[in-house]
């Protein structure tokens, strides 16, 4: 009988926690509500990450194809294009992609440098 009473105390300690918090020493007790995920707002900050994501990789891939054609564009030429219009009229993209919602493209004529940036 003596086995069950302290098994059942072990259970109920485990259980319990003890009664010690979980929480960093020097935290004060205040919750940092913006860091800890919650499963209210699961579907929006999933939603959020999505867009980000997805506005990252249209960066990376329409950056990577303009540099690829200015690359081309100062082999063949042996200077970079005065503008990446001329990528187009030169035929070396077919046309200037369009920048993610609330971003530009900059280019550098001087180093042939592309860079999207938030207007």
């Amino acid at each position: 009988m003596k086995k069950f009473a302290f098994l059942g105390a072990a259970v109920a300690m485990l259980a319990g926690g003890c009664g010690q918090s979980s929480k960093p020493a020097g935290s004060g007790g205040a919750t940092n509500q913006a860091s800890e995920p919650s499963p209210l707002t699961a579907p929006v900050d999933y939603l959020g990450a999505v867009g980000k994501a997805k506005q990252t990789a249209i960066k990376t891939v329409d950056t990577a194809s303009i540099n690829q054609a200015i690359q081309m564009f100062h082999v063949e030429h042996g200077r970079y294009p005065k503008s990446l219009d001329e990528l187009v009229e030169e035929k070396y993209l077919p046309r200037i992609p369009d920048a993610p919602y609330g971003m530009k493209i900059e280019y550098d004529a001087q180093t042939g440098k592309v860079r999207v940036v938030k207007q």
